[in-house]
């Protein structure tokens, strides 16, 4: 299955965007291995930094680009189809496509990845005036 975000931004809430993307991976599974040097080559081009300053500014530096949850430190932008070596070498559509890539902080990011709902950050408690409990 292909996700764009396109399909992503129709969901509304953080969760619906989670369970959208979230990969099911597990701990230990090797990606690029030894050819890890040629996604470093990529994430350090000019190329692809045009692009993710693109994707920051298109969802204002939000976790999965909903409005309010802000990502204070470490934005990640993140390819919602996981890339492989051969995307890289044959410069595949995946890549530098801004309706492949969302942003993400580094919870998030592994929650997809592992496809854990428990790494994500909770929910801020709202206090209202009243309330008895401190937490």
């Amino acid at each position: 299955m292909i996700r764009t975000y396109k399909e992503l931004s129709r969901l509304q809430t953080f969760e619906e965007r989670f369970d959208y993307l979230k990969l099911s991976g597990s701990i230990g599974t090797e990606t690029f291995g030894f050819d890890r040097y040629i996604n470093q080559m990529f994430y350090r081009s000019k190329e692809w930094k045009s692009i993710r300053n693109h994707v920051i500014v298109r969802d204002n530096g939000c976790d999965l680009g909903v409005e309010g949850r802000e990502i204070q430190k470490g934005i990640i932008v993140h390819h919602i189809n996981p890339i492989k070596i051969d995307d890289i070498v044959s410069a595949t559509e995946f890549l530098m496509n801004p309706d492949y890539l969302i942003c993400t902080s580094l919870k998030t990011h592994n929650a997809i990845h592992y496809g854990d709902s428990n790494l994500l950050d909770k929910d801020p408690i709202i206090r209202r005036p009243g309330d008895t409990k401190l937490w």
